[in-house]
């Protein structure tokens, strides 16, 4: 298992590539497409605001 830590942007730049990377696939690569949902549904919805 690996841990990386990301910022706020970094995440929802992360975010947007994996659901643009969804949407190039088709009915021929269910692997690919079931194995980025998964990862997708492991990060985070919201963006954690740490009080400073």
């Amino acid at each position: 298992m690996y841990t990386i830590e990301l910022e706020a942007e970094e995440l929802q730049l992360v975010r947007a590539a994996l659901g643009s990377y969804l949407q190039a696939f088709g009915h021929n690569e269910a692997d690919l497409v079931k194995a980025t949902r998964v990862l997708l549904a492991k990060l985070p919805e919201q963006i954690e605001t740490k009080a400073g």
